[in-house]
């Protein structure tokens, strides 16, 4: 397959159009609309579940057995938890991300008619009425609140300007890019790799390509809550490619100029066959990449899994810093990945077989043949035979003879 080139521009503005749209769990209706206009622009088919999960189809030259490749649309965010008696509003998370990540960034809270805007801050903020309490207090949820940019001196000031228990609320991304190509922003995760995915499929048509088999961009809006993938998938999928930030950090192999391909996370190891190929796709087309293993981590493909589909699962990222809070990649990784993305939506399949969810053993892939499946423990011998003939051959000592010193 001949190389080709990649629509970057398409992919960082689609970028920046992503992170301009709020969409923590649970209030992705404007950005699932975005996507699909996105495809729709394209020419790709699309369906949609109830609550907004996207399928769209990449027609192959056969339909199985079916590939999905997976980004979710939905970020972080938080939740109006009570209106305090001072005024501000006490919050929750939504997703799984530290407090202190929060501390000091401008939001904005969505109430049932409007929006109004305002500041996460520790409880404890002016260190010229605090002194160094404002150094040593805990950072947690319950140690900050929002200070929201309304007159408001009571918790009935705050009812009575709209706010109620349970509102969304979407911190700023703050996204900035240098020249030099460091892209900074709350949410690359996972926008980054929905623009990336984006790309690929824009890649396919605009060359006028067809995949070897039926190909299926997802589009998820509950991963980041654990349940992305469960929706969407039908049977004739065979292997899924999640496509997620890779977490770059001291222990970790993962490279902000690199895409990332996860050998296992803490759902466990990914599919042994498709995360090879992805590697061999990668090494190829000399695409910069980096194995890596993360412990505290989970994607789309365990919710898939979870959910009862018997499906290969492989998971691909772009390198990052400092996930689920002020996070920073490279344009170099954002290539990497969706390089990687097209040519694998190009390949063949891991195993015809996989075509039927249930067959016989032929075709079945192999790892290790039995000629490779070394015995590494040394035999021991039987205790029977030298024990023995060592009781034969030991001279018992003489009954009142002392031994000699």
């Amino acid at each position: 397959m001949a190389e080709f080139e990649l629509d970057y521009d398409y992919l960082e503005e689609t970028l920046l159009q992503l992170l301009a749209i709020p969409s923590p769990v649970g209030l992705t209706d404007a950005v699932a609309r975005y996507t699909a206009n996105q495809l729709d622009t394209m020419g790709i088919p699309f369906e949609m579940t109830r609550r907004g999960a996207i399928r769209a189809t990449l027609k192959g030259k056969q339909p199985r057995p079916a590939r999905a490749i997976v980004a979710h649309l939905d970020t972080l965010g938080a939740m109006v938890r009570e209106l305090k008696p001072n005024g501000r509003l006490a919050i929750v998370p939504i997703g799984h991300w530290s407090a202190r990540f929060s501390e000091g960034c401008r939001l904005t809270i969505f109430t049932d008619n409007k929006q109004i805007r305002g500041t996460c801050l520790p409880l404890k903020t002016s260190g010229h009425a605090f002194g160094e309490e404002v150094d040593v207090q805990p950072s947690n949820w319950d140690q900050v609140e929002v200070r929201v940019d309304v007159s408001a001196r009571s918790a009935m000031d705050l009812e009575a300007a709209g706010f109620r228990v349970g509102d969304f609320i979407a911190f700023d991304p703050n996204t900035e890019i240098t020249p030099a190509g460091y892209i900074t922003s709350r949410y690359l995760d996972d926008k980054a790799a929905v623009a990336a995915l984006l790309t690929a499929c824009k890649a396919i048509q605009d060359h006028g390509l067809t995949p070897p088999v039926d190909a299926h961009p997802l589009f998820t809006i509950t991963e980041e809550v654990g349940t992305g993938a469960s929706a969407a998938l039908h049977g004739d999928i065979a292997e899924m490619v999640s496509m997620d930030i890779a977490i770059g950090a001291p222990g970790q192999n993962t490279d902000e100029h690199a895409v990332t391909i996860c050998m296992r996370d803490m759902s466990g190891p990914f599919d042994y066959h498709l995360t090879r190929k992805l590697i061999g796709i990668a090494e190829k087309y000399s695409i910069g990449h980096r194995r890596d293993v993360f412990r505290y981590y989970r994607c789309d493909g365990a919710a898939a899994v979870e959910a009862g589909n018997d499906i290969r699962t492989a998971l691909i990222g772009f390198g990052a810093d400092a996930s689920h809070a002020y996070e920073r990649t490279h344009r170099s990784a954002l290539t990497a990945l969706a390089r990687l993305t097209t040519h694998y939506i190009l390949s063949k399949p891991v195993a015809a077989r996989d075509e039927q969810k249930m067959a016989s053993i032929d075709g079945f892939t192999e790892q290790l043949k039995p000629e490779e499946m070394e015995v590494p423990n040394t035999p021991l011998p039987i205790p029977h035979d030298f024990m023995e003939e060592l009781l034969t051959t030991t001279k018992p000592h003489s009954p009142g003879k002392k031994s000699k010193k």
